[in-house]
């Protein structure tokens, strides 16, 4: 049983509950809330929709009345973490307002490490997420481009962010799996390659890697690539 509905639907455009009836026993908040605490505890291949009923106390079948299918539950999921953002009132200045976003968003994704999986345009139209991208683009009217370019900027940003997001995790989830701390790894590749520079034959990858001897600050290192994006729409 899918709950799949014979023609295309759109979670947002169906009634959350009917104009007549006794009130749900859940409520899409409800749905979500469980969806992302067992995301942020087991990862999303452990969001089942068996498993969010359990987590509500309802039967799976049940479930499937509230949410047709698991990609309206990753929907759910999105719109509820992107419920997060600080909307603060923009500063004026556009590109500090950007990398405060990007930021936000970095942090957000480090709260629930599923969420760049699921960073799809498929999911970006939720009200939460469009309240997001609007915000976004209220940033950004003092940047003198057209909408549509605009977009791009934010797009870019997000992808930008997300690529950042996933080798940062990527990294972290290696770290746990090494027989040994991450700091002898570390050690143990950076003397080797030191060695490998040493000999003179890679001199362009030895210039380079004396160029940016000092942006071992990971924070430092992401919020100078958002600036290299944000300098491309200046």
């Amino acid at each position: 049983m899918s709950g799949r509905s014979a023609v295309p639907e759109v979670i947002w455009a169906r009634a959350e509950r009917a104009g007549r009836g006794p009130r749900p026993a859940y409520s899409r908040a409800d749905i979500a809330a469980a969806a992302v605490r067992i995301a942020d505890e087991g990862g999303i291949d452990a969001v089942a929709m068996r498993r969010v009923a359990a987590e509500l106390g309802c039967g799976t079948m049940s479930l499937y009345n509230y949410v047709p299918r698991k990609e309206d539950l990753y929907e759910l999921m999105v719109d509820a973490v992107s419920a997060e953002y600080d909307l603060a009132e923009p500063t004026g200045d556009w590109r500090a307002d950007l990398v405060g976003l990007a930021h936000q968003m970095r942090a957000l994704m480090h709260r629930h490490p599923w969420m760049p999986g699921l960073m799809s345009p498929v999911y970006g139209f939720s009200p939460h997420a469009m309240d997001f991208l609007e915000h976004c683009l209220t940033c950004l009217d003092p940047l003198d481009a057209p909408s549509g370019t605009k977009m791009v900027l934010v797009a870019m940003v997000t992808g930008v962010v997300t690529t950042y997001v996933s080798n940062e995790l990527a990294t972290v989830e290696r770290a746990r799996s090494l027989p040994w701390s991450e700091a002898a790894e570390n050690a143990a590749r950076g003397a080797y390659l030191g060695s490998r520079l040493a000999t003179g034959a890679y001199p362009r990858l030895a210039a380079a890697f004396a160029q940016d001897a000092g942006s071992a600050d990971v924070d430092a290192v992401f919020e100078g690539i958002v600036h290299r994006v944000l300098d491309g729409f200046a």
